[in-house]
């Protein structure tokens, strides 16, 4: 792909989506190996900047690596973990990922968005490779459609939903849980009501249960450092 978002087929060697190449199971296999090399070795799971190293040169042999950031559309936000682009189309939303969310390896980021295709199916991320940042940093390149005629869910609108689909507030609302996982930032800016009337959870964080999710949340998120400082 190695600087080409253009709406074709894949060439050989090519991979353009999850649907086609796996590209998410794919790369996350490609740093499990790195995890499970770096644990043998040293007696440690600390291996995110390794994972980061190995992971670009894969992509780059696989032909899932974005050399030009301007084929992702106009720039239009700059979130705590994703620069944002609409994608020249206007029906997708890209987002350049930066692993703030993963601590020392980036197997909590694998598991995070394969746990949001799950629960929120509407607004799925499709990996398509990888890319740098403005900032030079090695993200996860993923998109999500562009949700027509949105605004933005109320609190009410969120916590009902989740009860819905099974969940139940932890902390005074502060996340919600189901034994399984854990759910963060799920908040009326990364939450929007489509058009349709259906809500659309477009950026949350994701840990599973019972892992020290909320410590690791609390100690990366700029949102619950403020609010700890109030």
């Amino acid at each position: 792909m190695n600087g080409d978002y253009s709406e074709r087929l894949p060439q050989e060697g090519e991979c353009r989506n999850e649907e086609e190449c796996g590209i998410l199971d794919a790369a996350s296999e490609a740093a499990r190996r790195v995890l499970e090399e770096i644990e043998a070795l040293a007696g440690t799971t600390a291996c995110k900047s390794v994972q980061l190293v190995r992971l670009r040169k894969w992509a780059e042999e696989h032909g899932c690596w974005f050399n030009d950031r301007s084929q992702f559309g106009d720039f239009i936000d700059r979130g705590s973990e994703n620069e944002v682009y609409l994608s020249p189309n206007s029906k997708e939303i890209v987002k350049l990922n930066d692993f703030r969310y993963s601590d020392d390896n980036l197997t909590s980021f694998f598991e995070r968005i394969k746990a949001h295709n799950k629960y929120f199916d509407a607004c799925p991320y499709k990996m398509i490779g990888f890319a740098e940042n403005r900032e030079g940093h090695v993200c996860a390149v993923l998109v999500q459609p562009y949700i027509d005629d949105a605004r933005l869910a109320t609190n009410q609108e969120i916590h009902d939903e989740f009860l819905r689909i099974g969940f139940r507030p932890e902390d005074n609302g502060a996340y919600y849980t189901n034994s399984l996982h854990d759910i963060f930032d799920a908040v009326d800016g990364n939450v929007l009501v489509g058009g349709d009337g259906h809500l659309y959870f477009i950026d949350t964080i994701i840990y599973p249960s019972d892992t020290g999710g909320v410590d690791k949340y609390n100690s990366l998120s700029p949102r619950a450092k403020s609010s700890n400082r109030m």
